[in-house]
């Protein structure tokens, strides 16, 4: 998994019109998709609007000629994170309804609710389209063409400038890792041998964890010595070159945000209007 660290962006190096969009138009895009799909009130038209927003998404996918495994991976990774508290959910009460039906018991008076269900299916619902949005944004998007963007649109320097470097560091604490392991696998140690006793390979293996830290650290030490050496200090920033936003972008950017602003709506009213 370390190993995929260092092909992250390989997608994002990649040649379409969502990939040759300015990063200042994703991003807003991308979180004003999640915004609007949070903001939607805990009820079922969270399904229709969500569906709307997937098919959206999906659409944009295509555009940016990415083969769809890419997107199942990501998502397939990111989804234990967030589908364990959703699963949670159908265990105990929530204050968006007022009535529960037990639907089963389990011991310790553990009960699932059927509300309860479907406030977790509505959760799985805004938890896949908001993630889908980051998906699209870091696969399409370099991650120092991010950090110019976000400066653009008037992100601290300070934070741009820590965001960068914790960036850089990451693939450093990678690099160390890939040396480290392959110095492990030079001297035929597998943590996952069972002929070696176990309280051996968690001692190596923490062994090994201290070392990647303090290698890592050392590197970091060098690399900011170098950093001072070149002229480095506190009034540092990332340089931005002025780019104003095309006309076409533009365009796609305001077409973008009545989408996805206008779709909550017309669901909501068109449900009040049933009702």
């Amino acid at each position: 998994m370390m190993e995929e660290l260092f092909y992250i962006e390989k997608s994002a190096y990649k040649d379409s019109h969502i990939h040759r969009l300015d990063a200042r138009v994703k991003i807003i895009c991308a979180f004003s998709l999640i915004i609007a799909m949070v903001a939607v009130p805990y009820s079922r038209i969270v399904f229709l609007v969500g569906g709307i927003f997937f098919v959206f998404i999906s659409l944009i996918w295509a555009m940016s000629h990415l083969p769809p495994a890419i997107f199942v991976k990501r998502l397939t990774m990111i989804l234990p994170f967030g589908l364990f508290i959703i699963i949670f959910q159908i265990f105990f009460t929530n204050p968006y309804y007022t009535v529960f039906h037990s639907i089963a018991s389990l011991p310790f008076g553990i009960h699932i609710y059927a509300e309860s269900i479907e406030f977790a299916a509505i959760l799985f619902v805004k938890f896949i389209v908001s993630v889908s949005s980051v998906i699209i944004l870091s696969s399409t998007t370099k991650l120092q063409d991010m950090l110019e963007g976000a400066g653009r649109m008037g992100l601290p320097a300070e934070f741009a400038l820590i965001l960068g470097m914790m960036i850089r560091y990451l693939f450093v604490f990678g690099y160390i890792f890939r040396k480290v392991n392959e110095s492990l696998a030079t001297r035929c140690f597998d943590p996952f041998n069972s002929d070696l006793s176990y309280r051996y390979r968690m001692k190596q293996v923490g062994y090994t964890i201290g070392t990647i830290f303090i290698r890592s650290y050392e590197q970091g030490e060098r690399v900011y010595t170098s950093m001072l050496c070149r002229g480095y200090g506190s009034k540092s920033h990332i340089f931005l070159i002025k780019k104003p936003l095309k006309r076409t972008e533009w365009i796609e950017l305001t077409t973008c945000m009545i989408f996805i602003i206008a779709i909550p709506v017309v669901v909501w009213m068109g449900a009040v209007r049933m009702v």
